[in-house]
């Protein structure tokens, strides 16, 4: 071996080896669907400032929303209750009491002078709303601070309020400011003998003092960051629910993913043979590094989630796909020339279509909030994972075992029958691109009609909908069982120690009430609210801010990286694409819920992808044959990418056909979702992708 392979190698087994450690010794932390977890009543009161109703109420469950998105506690769910009731689920967490404690606390922040000994305070001069941000500092002594950034009114406020204080003599107790949180003074420092009467603290920044440890800070930081609620909260009710889904659902859902990912495996070493073998070794790999990393995170894992991180390994394939095609493409003779040659001439490729993916993460995670963040993390993470298997790992693996034997064994000395077709009759799809145009805007324009006609069936996520809960004995498989009999098969259903089910969904009238009730043995009803979104409209705002900025970023780097026709091209294909999806599962009648809002995101990163690929190679040949109609190039393109794009979008395929005909109830429109964006990011990278690039590179 030499050098660079033994090094890749040894950092391989370096990571494998942390990898294997990390899944050992951590307990992953599993969602509300698979385990159950704690549920919390709250209710709010009238404060000094506001009275409780569903204005305010709704006001206090966005600012827990944004302390959740602080304290990483993944996949809380909040609800509002009727108009004055806040119900959290939090899944996993092994202290309630303490996430509760910073979830639920008002934080009311004020700034206020201090009119005589000892601490006579006279009113706010300045609140938290006026803080910017807030974070925690380590001090030379060991101790901690929260250091603060006012806004423009709060930076006035805060010199006009320093200014007053500092005319006090030295030790006079006028001369302090009296820092206070929820009614309870927590700093009282004096205005510094340097600060000059009348004049104050200039620049915006203060620093709350005092003996705080380095979790105090910080909880601190992220309550004054995250801002007040406007109104206070009481626990009316603290208990522990079953798992969501069954256990039958959940075993169904686990053997059709490990079916795919079997039937993924054995088609690439069926296409690719010794090197699929060693892709198939490298996918393993990925799955434990992933895993691995997402516990790392403390990451909560639901069964769509785990669903993703199953199809997440069919997808990694792609990076391999690209390299053994294109080694394919370079044989001459020696394997190991060969595989140079494909590393060499895919890394563009593998490199364009994984930094798009990465700035749209990116930018979801920064911009976004609840489980859209989530997403951009948990994407980030196989988007990094899946580079560093392909092309360090899988390099080295390969380099180091693949002899120079053997050549037909090794899967890299023939070119497969899709190519070797192909190349014998070089079709001109380019000819038909007007028509494959036209197509793709009546199948868009049919789309809109879909969703402007049918409209679109938007989950309890997004609309709210009735809670009911009723005093039943009965199991929690027998409850999920007697909701579904009633017509609810998607409604939520909890399951407590206390003898109680919760069945929570959108279109939930008296009649399916009471349907329930008899299923459940003419069950009691302790409790009928009606319950606020999950996904609130701050929620909504933020995902739809993110993903339009992420699109930008996307069609920047194309623009760089390309010409910026070509990435206009490949963002409206992706558009074409998200279409096409909303307007089949408008037609169709299907749930709009939170799974299909990552399926939706997930198609956004793989069309793009796509589009990258098939553009990297138009790029390619155009340098080397630049006397040659552009159509004709970019023909010839297409041609040369669809192995890569056939066996990269089976990959994928095998896992989710298995979690549609074999899952549970709760994976199938997430997978029919994907199978569709796929299936249709497939066809446009190719079919219109390409014919607008075309297009506008005549204009």
């Amino acid at each position: 071996m030499s050098r660079t392979t033994t090094v890749r190698v040894v950092l391989a087994l370096v990571v494998l080896a942390v990898s294997g450690w990390l899944v050992a010794s951590r307990t992953p932390r599993l969602g509300m669907d698979l385990r159950g977890g704690t549920e919390i009543v709250l209710q709010t009161r009238d404060g000094e400032f506001a009275k409780a109703d569903a204005k305010t109420t709704n006001e206090a469950l966005e600012v827990m929303r944004r302390r959740v998105d602080a304290l990483g506690v993944g996949e809380t769910t909040l609800v509002r209750s009727g108009d004055r009731r806040i119900i959290v689920e939090l899944p996993g967490v092994t202290d309630p009491e303490e996430a509760l404690a910073a979830i639920g606390r008002t934080a009311q922040l004020t700034f206020r002078p201090v009119t005589g000994p000892p601490l006579q305070l006279g009113p706010p001069a300045l609140s938290g709303r006026q803080v910017e941000t807030a974070e925690a500092e380590a001090t030379q002594y060991g101790g901690w601070n929260v250091r603060l950034e006012f806004r423009s009114d709060g930076e006035k406020a805060w010199k006009d309020l320093t200014a007053r204080a500092a005319c006090a003599p030295p030790d006079d107790p006028t001369r302090r400011i009296a820092i206070v949180l929820d009614d309870k003074v927590i700093s009282s420092p004096p205005v510094e003998r340097s600060i000059s009467c009348d004049i104050g603290i200039p620049g915006g920044s203060a620093v709350i003092t005092g003996n705080f440890s380095a979790k105090e800070a910080k909880d601190l930081a992220l309550l004054i960051r995250a801002g007040a609620l406007p109104v206070p909260v009481d626990v009316l009710e603290q208990r522990t629910v079953g798992p969501t889904l069954g256990k039958a659902a959940i075993e169904a859902s686990w053997q059709a993913a490990l079916l795919g990912m079997a039937a993924t495996v054995l088609f690439v070493i069926a296409v690719y043979r010794l090197v699929g073998g060693l892709a198939a070794v490298a996918l393993a790999a990925y799955g434990l590094i992933s895993y691995a990393a997402l516990l790392a995170i403390g990451a909560t894992l639901t069964l769509p989630g785990l669903a993703g991180f199953v199809l997440a390994i069919g997808m990694a394939v792609d990076a391999n796909v690209l390299v053994f095609e294109r080694a394919r493409e370079e044989y001459r003779g020696s394997l190991r020339s060969a595989l140079r040659g494909g590393f060499q001439h895919a890394w563009s490729a593998i490199a364009d279509s994984n930094v798009t993916t990465l700035l749209a993460a990116g930018l979801l995670f920064f911009l976004a909030s609840g489980p859209v963040r989530g997403f951009g993390v948990t994407l980030s993470i196989g988007v990094v994972v899946s580079m560093f298997t392909a092309l360090v790992l899988a390099r080295g693996l390969t380099e180091a075992v693949l002899p120079n034997r053997w050549p037909r064994a090794s899967g890299l000395a023939h070119t497969g029958a899709v190519r070797r077709w192909l190349a014998a009759r070089q079709p001109d799809l380019m000819r038909w691109r007007r028509w494959f145009l036209v197509a793709s805007a009546v199948a868009t324009l049919v789309a809109v009609v879909g969703v402007g006609v049918r409209g679109l069936n938007l989950g309890v996520e997004f609309t709210g909908g009735r809670l009911v809960e009723y005093r039943s004995s009965v199991t929690a498989d027998q409850a999920r069982a007697a909701v579904t009999a009633a017509g609810l098969p998607r409604a939520v259903v909890n399951s407590s120690g206390t003898g109680t089910v919760t069945v929570r969904a959108g279109s939930f009238d008296d009649a399916t009430k009471d349907k329930v009730r008899q299923n459940l043995g003419g069950a009691q009803v302790l409790r009928d609210e009606k319950v606020g979104p999950s996904l609130g409209a701050e929620l909504r705002n933020k995902a739809l801010i993110a993903l339009g900025v992420a699109l930008a970023a996307q069609l920047g780097y194309l623009a760089i990286r390309f010409q910026w026709r070509w990435g206009a091209a490949a963002v409206l294909a992706m558009f074409h694409d998200v279409l096409i999806l909303v307007g089949v599962f408008a037609w169709l009648g299907k749930p709009v819920d939170g799974v299909f809002l990552a399926a939706l995101l997930t198609v956004v990163g793989y069309s793009v992808n796509d589009s990258v690929v098939v553009f990297d190679r138009i790029r390619e040949l155009v340098r080397g044959r630049r006397r040659r109609p552009f159509a004709e190039v970019a023909n010839l393109a297409c041609l040369q990418t669809v192995p890569r794009t056939v066996n990269t979008g089976l990959g994928a395929v095998f896992i989710l056909t298995a979690l549609v005909a074999f899952g549970g109830r709760s994976l199938v429109d997430f997978a029919l979702a994907l199978l569709i964006g796929i299936g249709v990011g497939t066809y446009s990278s190719m079919f219109l992708a390409t014919p607008l690039a075309i297009t506008f590179n005549r204009r």
